[in-house]
């Protein structure tokens, strides 16, 4: 039998009902730059000038969204940031990494180097998820590893480079913060991110922020004779960015919508500007969390909470789940929370391009929910 789930009143409903945190919402004026791009740019060679022009507008774009200090370059390559993670551990980590992990994706990058035979095991500093460890370097260690942005708890740790990480290089996990978080460049030497998140396009590929120490590390590297499979080689991401193209094929679809979005980021106040969006997105949603009796923030400590990837958890009495459904069923989308977290909760994505209003109608529609008695267990 099919579970009938109630109408919302109309007015309760967000012009655009995506909160996805990854897939997210994407502007129609994205979809629209593919259209304008079907005639000499899709379908046609990556090496080629048409296609060289999008990735060269598209990095000269992130380079003045993220203000890139002297010699910091974008280099891209094709695989996410899971592709990044592997070969980091072939590329980028000398010896031995040091990580800070506080959820499923900053664990990843640690599981990774320790499955590596050709580096020593990793160090390891955990926080529970929902909270979050502050930034430290590690002895012996040549990276020093955490995600700006946990996406799967909606917890957040600054990107500062540790007093103490001497020629250890920062490495950020920026896959969901970056381009709706602060940040400031030279704290990192390779701030590196997917395009489904803040940038609202398609994934598949990964843009990384690299200083001249990181690509010099990747230079040495390659020389050593470390086997490095071509797929996963940094050096020859590095040396094919610098012609405005990738080793391999890429979504050409993706290359069109992101390009979009960074001209439509900066000619909408640059980072600053898009910090200004996700703070009022993420004022609304922990506000409304504050006063529900509910409800509650999953990261206790405010300072911690992230401004794109917000994370509620409900009382007992309260089937998260339910809610879900029940918004869904009327076009509001992806609100479930992390399938592995297991918790009583939404995460609701806020990135630049969801509008604040939206927002409160989200939460408008879920007090209707809670006040109706629709979602009781």
């Amino acid at each position: 039998m099919t579970d009938q789930f109630p109408t919302l009143p109309a007015n309760l409903l967000p012009a655009d009902g995506r909160f996805g945190c990854g897939p997210s919402k994407v502007r129609p004026a994205q979809i629209q730059a593919i259209v304008d791009g079907a005639t000499g740019v899709v379908g046609t060679s990556h090496r080629q000038a048409a296609v060289r022009d999008v990735v060269g507008s598209l990095r000269e774009g992130l380079s003045d969204l993220f203000s890139l200090p002297e010699g910091y370059e974008i280099v891209l390559s094709l695989g996410g940031a899971t592709a990044f993670w592997d070969a980091a551990t072939y590329g980028l980590i000398r010896e031995r990494s040091g990580h800070l992990t506080f959820g499923e994706f900053s664990g990843k990058f640690a599981s990774a180097a320790k499955k590596a035979p050709w580096l020593a095991d990793p160090a390891v500093v955990a926080a529970e998820p929902g909270d979050a460890p502050a930034p430290r370097a590690f002895e012996g260690c040549d990276v020093i590893a955490w995600a700006h942005n946990e996406t799967s708890t909606g917890a957040m740790v600054p990107v500062t480079r540790p007093a103490d990480s001497g020629d250890s290089l920062v490495v950020i996990d920026a896959t969901s913060g970056a381009g709706g978080l602060p940040v400031e460049m030279d704290q990192a030497d390779v701030y590196y991110f997917s395009p489904q998140k803040c940038f609202a396009s398609d994934g598949g590929l990964w843009f990384a922020a690299m200083s001249p120490a990181a690509i010099q590390r990747i230079a040495e590297i390659n020389a050593t004779d470390r086997f490095i499979p071509a797929f996963l080689n940094l050096q020859t991401a590095v040396d094919n960015s610098r012609k405005n193209q990738t080793y391999n094929t890429p979504a050409v679809g993706t290359l069109l919508m992101m390009d979009d979005q960074v001209r439509w980021m900066n000619a909408n106040g640059g980072l600053p500007g898009m910090v200004e969006r996700t703070t009022a997105n993420s004022r609304v949603l922990y506000g409304w969390a504050d006063a529900r009796p509910e409800a509650r923030c999953f990261v206790s400590d405010p300072a911690n909470r992230s401004l794109v990837v917000g994370t509620i958890d409900f009382d007992d009495s309260i089937d998260a789940a339910r809610i879900a459904k029940i918004l869904r069923a009327n076009g509001i989308l992806d609100v479930e929370p992390y399938r592995k977290l297991g918790r009583n909760q939404l995460r609701v994505g806020m990135f630049p391009a969801i509008d604040t209003t939206d927002v409160e109608k989200l939460t408008a529609a879920v007090d209707h929910i809670l006040d109706e008695g629709l979602a009781g267990v």
